[in-house]
């Protein structure tokens, strides 16, 4: 079993690898065998922490939601790992009109449905999929406390909040006595940085929280796969990313990253990774792969020094 180095989530106590795995790709681009083998590979290789969430992959055609639950539920127990991973899942998007939002009453519905599909008795981190200003943040700080206290989940955390929102669901916690949320999911890369470095960052950094940033690659854009316009039709979701970031700015964001890439005999995807690994508030990006070899790329992400030039270059090109 190959080391990959940890740092503590947040303030949780739970120790986890410098990358988190993205479970959308079970059941959406993976068939549960595919997701089986791949999830073995996750262990042996050190990428332990998995993060997924009741709505994965509703948006596939034929899916209802609860797709990536199911096949992590199944693999785990065939496998017998559930204490050789750290599990994260969200609660929140709409899987239906009426399962949508966090509502204590929804979340408690919401929680043991995830169980049942994870066919686990504990989630390691619950998430908050995104912000519900219809419900008060104590009404579902305190639901989520309780399902704490009961030992279902081991800590909470924020996906999609402002940062007004964010430090006010802190202050609730403390004002209240409730859990807080320990951990937060914000879109971050080396393109799309200042939605978190304008004003999130300041308020995970003074709370000590977790961060677990999602679209680490840009949909694929700083892997180098997109370059020109013709490249859109090398994925389903290539149209998008070309349209997105095939400008100036990225052309730059590449030159940089092929460059430091060359440097080290390594790629693209695993400059820009290293890049976030090396930002002292972020603990461990998302990342997906559907093959072995997509994993290898990114487990050489956790092993990459950039010097602060380096750093200093991509931020630069960025910029």
């Amino acid at each position: 079993m190959s080391q990959v180095e940890t740092r503590q989530l947040g303030d949780t106590g739970i120790q986890v690898p410098r990358l988190t795995f993205g479970g959308n790709v079970f059941g959406w681009t993976l068939d549960q065998a595919h997701s089986f083998s791949l999830l073995d590979a996750l262990v042996e290789k050190g990428l332990w922490f998995i993060d997924t969430a009741d709505v994965y992959s509703r948006w596939a055609p034929g899916n209802q939601g609860g797709e990536s639950e199911t096949i992590i539920g199944n693999w785990l127990k065939k496998s017998g790992k559930r204490d050789r991973i750290v599990l994260a899942t969200k609660v929140g998007m709409e899987l239906s009109p009426e399962k949508t939002g966090l509502k204590p009453q929804y979340i408690r519905q919401a929680v043991e449905d995830s169980l049942r599909r994870l066919q686990t008795d504990y989630i390691d981190l619950y998430q908050a999929h995104r912000d519900d200003s219809d419900t008060p943040l104590a009404e579902t700080l305190a639901a989520f406390d309780s399902l704490i206290k009961e030992g279902k989940v081991r800590a909470i955390g924020a996906s999609n909040y402002s940062a007004p929102r964010l430090q006010e669901a802190l202050k609730v916690s403390e004002e209240h006595g409730l859990a807080h949320y320990a951990t937060l999911q914000p879109e971050y890369n080396l393109y799309d940085r200042a939605g978190y470095e304008s004003a999130l960052e300041a308020v995970a950094t003074q709370h000590g929280l977790g961060v677990i940033n999602y679209y680490s690659l840009a949909s694929g854009f700083l892997s180098g796969k997109y370059r020109r316009a013709e490249d859109a039709s090398k994925s389903a979701r290539g149209q998008g990313v070309v349209e997105k970031y095939l400008n100036p700015r990225g052309l730059a964001i590449l030159a940089a990253l092929d460059e430091i890439a060359n440097a080290h005999g390594v790629t693209p995807t695993q400059v820009a990774l290293a890049w976030q690994i090396a930002r002292p508030s972020i603990t461990a990006p998302i990342v997906s792969a559907t093959s072995l070899a997509q994993l290898e790329d990114l487990i050489g992400a956790t092993r990459l020094r950039l010097t602060a030039d380096e750093i200093e270059k991509l931020a630069q090109a960025s910029s």
